[in-house]
Order: C-alpha cells, then sequence, then structure tokens
C-alpha cells in the first residue's frame, strides 16, 4: 500500500492555527477601546478637512478638530503597538496622521493670511468664469506678501 490515508491526514484543521487563537476578554476589551478611538480620530480628522473645505471663517472649528484628531491618533498608534493590534489598524493611524499633519501646516497658514486667504475664498465663490477665477488668483497672489510671491 502506498500510504496512509486516514482520516486525521486529510484533516487540514488539525493543530493549532496561528492566526486564530483565541482571545482573551481583555484582549477583546483592548481591541474594543481602540476600534472606537480609531473611529473616533478618522470622524475627526475627516470632519476637520470638510470643515476647513466649507468655509474658510470656520479655521477656529478646523484647528479644534484637527488638534483632536492628533491627540487621538497618537492614543491609538501607542494602542495598536502596545497590544498588536492589526497591522490595518496601524497602516490607518499612519496615513491618517500624515494628513492630520499637512492640515496643522494648512491651518497655520490660513491663520498668518487669513485676510487674504478669506478675501480670495470670497471672489471665488462669485467668480462664475475662468477667467475671473484667474483674476481672482492675480489679486491672490498680488496681496501677499513678496517673498511669498
Amino acid at each position: 500500500m502506498g500510504g496512509s490515508r486516514r482520516l486525521e491526514n486529510m484533516n487540514p484543521d488539525v493543530g493549532p492555527a496561528p492566526s486564530q487563537q483565541p482571545r482573551s476578554e481583555a484582549e477583546k476589551s483592548a481591541f474594543g477601546v481602540t476600534q472606537i478611538l480609531f473611529r473616533a480620530f478618522l470622524l475627526s480628522a475627516l470632519g476637520s478637512f470638510f470643515v476647513f473645505s466649507l468655509n474658510v471663517n470656520y479655521v477656529w472649528l478646523s484647528a479644534i478638530l484637527t488638534l483632536a484628531a492628533l491627540v487621538l491618533g497618537i492614543a491609538v498608534l501607542v494602542r495598536t503597538v502596545k497590544y498588536k493590534h492589526p497591522r490595518l489598524i496601524l497602516f490607518g493611524t499612519i496615513s491618517g496622521l500624515v494628513v492630520t499633519a499637512v492640515m496643522c501646516l494648512l491651518i497655520l497658514t490660513t491663520a498668518l493670511f487669513f485676510r487674504q486667504v478669506s478675501t480670495y475664498q470670497d471672489c471665488a465663490r462669485a467668480a462664475l468664469t475662468e477667467s475671473a477665477k484667474t483674476q481672482c488668483l492675480t489679486q491672490l497672489e498680488k496681496s501677499m506678501p513678496g517673498s511669498l510671491r
């Protein structure tokens, strides 16, 4: 006879699967808290972006949401590394923190040049043609300090 074809040899589920280890209640609880923090982080990061794009007059609200996103993102990053949560959460957190850092720079720039950006946004909102939009952009460039032109 060639080889034993017993039922135990044909069952692929024999032995512990490394990726399907049973989790303790503490691990499940820690993962649940991390998921909630991750969702809050994403919500505040996206909220910051959408509030900023809505109107530059709400830059203060966007700054608050960005700061909240930064704090939540760091908390999620620490928890993900500490409790060895899935890499997808780690990747999402790092990506979100990069977006949050860009939002910080954008908010700081807008706060420094608030009057110019507000004037440009009002002009661009009223512009109906491409030439009018180009004229608004030219106006913005002329209103900036000399070193930024």
